[in-house]
C-alpha cells in the first residue's frame, strides 16, 4: 500500500463524529469499535485480537477472532489471563482473571506532529513477569506519553504459566502432524502483530514501521520473535529491556541440557499433584482456573518456553551467530543492579552455577569480582543479563545490523531504602513516560530521564536510529570498542562497556559448558 493510500487509510477509519468527540470510533477487520479520547489521545482498549482460547481451544494455536454486528465499546480493558497471585511490580492487583483474555489496546494521537505527515510509527509492547505474571492493562505501561510523541502504542495480553507454555503426553497423542505445540503464548503475540499489520492504518498507524519492544521475559519474546520465521516480516525494528540472549528453552520430550526435565516430565508432574497420574486430554481440558493458580517453573521465562521445533527451533544465540537473526534496527540493554535484591543462598537454585565451574573459574571469578561479597552481588546479572546482552549486541552489530547497547542506571532519591543501582524491571516507567504509576515518589531527576528514554525509543520506533534532538549522541554499537549509553541520574552519558573482565569470564564460561 502506498504512504498516500495508507494516510487516506487512516483519515477514513479513524472517524470523530466532532473536532473534540469523546468517543472516536475506528474501524478495524472485526468490525466498528467506540474507543475514548482524553488528553489529546484516543485509546481502545479490550479489543480482541483472537478467538477466546477456552474449552477444546485451550492449548491450541490462537485463531482469528471473529467479528461483530454494529459497534463494540472499547473503552475498558479486558481481563487480564489467567494466573498466580505475584508480588512487586508483576502484580497486577484485583484485576478480572479469565482464559478469555486475548485483547490488546491502543493508543493513538489526534493531532500528529507538525512534521509528520505520513502514517505514525507503530510500539508494540510485550510485558514481563516470567511468562507466569504481568498483563499489557498495567498502569505502567499506560500509552498516553508516548502517544503524544507522534506515535501508536500497542499493548496485549498473552497466555501464561501453564495455560500459555505447556504440554502433556496425552495433549501431544491428540495433535494432528505439523499442529504447533506448547508455546501457545508466543503464537498469542505472533497473532497480535498480524492483527496489528491488518489494521494500523484503522488508527492512524504505519504497519510497515513495527517495533516490538518488551522487558524481562517480554524482552525474551521479542528476541524469539528476531529469530521466528512465522514472524518474519510482521515488525521492522526491536528493543530488548533485560531481556535473556543465551536461553535454550526446555525440550517437549528429552531432557534439558543442565540436566532439566522435559516439558512432558512437567506436565505429567503437574497432572500428577492435582490428582491425574493418568490425565487424559479432555481432563486436562476440563480442569478449573484454581489448578493455574501456582506459579509454572520459570527462570525469568527461559525455562518455560518450549524447543518445538518450529516457534523455539534453535537457541537464541546460535541463530545469531549463524546470521539468522532478523535484519532489523536493534536496541538492547540492562539494569545495572537487576538481581540486587536476591539473597547469596538463592544463586545456586537459578542455575547452580558454582557447581559448573572449575576450581580455576571460580579463583577467577571471585578475583574479578573483587572477592566473594561482589561475586554474590553480581555474577547472576551478569551472567543472565548483562553478558548476554553484550552478546547478541556484538553478533546482530557484526552481522551488519544497526544496534545500540544501554545500561540503565537511575535511583530515584525517593525510593524508600538504599539500592545498589537500578533493580530489574526499575526502567519500565521511564521508558513509557508513566512515572505518576511508579510506587514511590518521583522528582525533577526522574522527569528529565523519563524525557530522555522516552524521546530515545520514540525517535528509533519513528526513524530506526534513537538520535536526534539535543539528547547526547548515542553511539551505534561496534562503530566503536564496546561502547554503550549509560542512563544516570545526571543524565545520559556514552561511555565504555563497563566491567569488561568480568563479562569476558562469563562469555568463556558459556563457551565452555556449551
Amino acid at each position: 500500500m502506498s504512504m498516500v493510500s495508507l494516510l487516506a487509510a487512516a483519515l477514513l477509519m479513524i472517524s470523530p463524529t466532532g473536532p473534540d468527540d469523546p468517543m472516536p470510533r475506528a474501524t478495524v477487520g472485526q468490525g466498528v469499535l467506540v474507543g475514548r479520547e482524553a488528553d489529546g489521545v484516543r485509546s481502545f482498549k479490550g479489543v480482541p485480537y483472537a478467538q477466546p482460547p477456552v474449552g477444546d481451544l485451550r492449548w491450541r494455536a490462537p485463531r482469528p477472532a471473529d467479528g461483530w454486528d454494529g459497534e463494540r465499546d472499547a473503552g475498558q480493558f479486558g481481563a487480564i489471563c489467567i494466573q498466580p497471585p505475584a508480588n512487586g511490580d508483576n502484580g497486577v492487583g484485583a484485576q478480572p482473571r479469565s482464559e478469555d483474555c486475548l485483547t490488546l489496546n491502543v493508543w493513538a494521537p489526534v493531532d500528529r506532529p507538525k512534521d509528520q505527515t505520513a502514517p505514525l510509527p507503530v510500539m508494540f509492547w510485550i510485558h514481563g513477569g516470567g511468562l507466569n505474571n504481568g498483563s499489557g492493562t498495567a498502569a505502567l505501561y499506560d500509552g498516553t506519553n508516548l502517544a503524544k510523541r507522534g506515535v501508536v502504542v500497542v499493548t496485549i495480553n498473552y497466555r501464561l504459566g501453564r495455560l500459555g507454555f505447556f504440554d502433556h503426553p496425552a495433549l501431544a497423542a491428540e495433535r494432528a502432524p505439523g499442529e504447533p505445540a506448547a508455546n501457545y503464548g508466543l503464537m498469542d503475540v505472533i497473532v497480535a502483530l498480524a492483527w496489528v499489520r491488518e489494521n494500523a492504518a484503522s488508527f492512524g498507524g504505519d504497519p510497515d514501521n513495527v517495533t516490538v519492544f518488551g522487558e524481562s521475559a517480554g524482552g525474551a519474546l521479542v528476541t524469539r520473535l528476531m529469530i521466528s520465521p512465522e514472524a518474519r516480516g510482521l515488525f521492522h525494528r526491536a528493543a530488548v529491556q533485560s531481556g535473556l540472549g543465551r536461553d535454550e528453552g526446555t525440550p517437549l520430550d528429552r531432557p534439558r541440557r543442565d540436566g532439566g526435565s522435559s516439558m512432558h516430565v512437567r506436565g505429567e508432574a503437574f497432572a500428577a499433584s492435582i490428582g491425574l497420574p493418568s490425565a487424559t486430554a479432555d481432563q486436562l481440558r476440563n480442569l478449573g482456573r484454581r489448578s493455574f493458580l501456582t506459579p509454572a517453573p520459570s527462570f525469568y521465562g527461559g525455562d518455560l518456553l518450549v524447543a518445538d521445533g518450529t516457534y523455539v527451533s534453535e537457541d537464541v544465540e546460535a541463530a545469531f551467530a549463524a546470521g539468522r537473526e532478523a535484519s532489523v534496527p536493534l536496541i538492547i540493554g540492562t539494569n545495572s543492579a537487576e538481581f540486587w535484591w536476591m539473597k547469596p543462598s538463592e544463586i545456586s537454585r537459578y542455575g547452580a552455577i558454582d557447581d559448573a565451574m572449575t576450581e580455576a573459574e571460580r579463583t577467577a571469578f571471585v578475583t574479578a569480582y573483587g572477592g566473594q561479597e561482589g561475586y554474590d552481588a553480581n555474577v547472576l546479572s551478569d551472567l543472565v543479563f548483562n553478558e548476554p546482552a553484550r552478546h547478541l549486541a556484538r553478533l546482530h552489530a557484526r552481522n551488519g545490523h544497526p544496534t545500540w547497547l544501554y545500561r540503565f542506571d537511575v535511583v530515584s532519591a525517593a525510593m524508600p531504602e538504599p539500592h545498589a543501582g537500578a533493580t530489574h524491571a526499575s526502567e519500565r516507567q521511564y521508558v513509557f513516560d508513566t512515572l505518576t504509576a511508579s510506587p514511590w515518589p518521583t522528582a525533577e531527576m526522574d522527569q528529565r530521564a523519563a524525557d530522555a528514554m522516552a524521546g530515545y525509543w520514540t525517535t528509533f520506533a519513528a526513524k530506526g536510529d534513537p538520535n536526534g534532538g539535543a539528547r547526547p549522541a548515542w553511539p551505534e554499537f561496534g562503530r566503536a570498542p564496546d561502547t554503550l549509553l549509560e542512563f544516570t541520574n545526571d543524565g545520559p552519558v556514552a561511555k565504555p562497556v563497563p566491567f569488561s573482565e568480568r563479562l569476558d569470564l562469563i562469555e568463556a564460561y558459556y563457551d565452555r559448558i556449551r
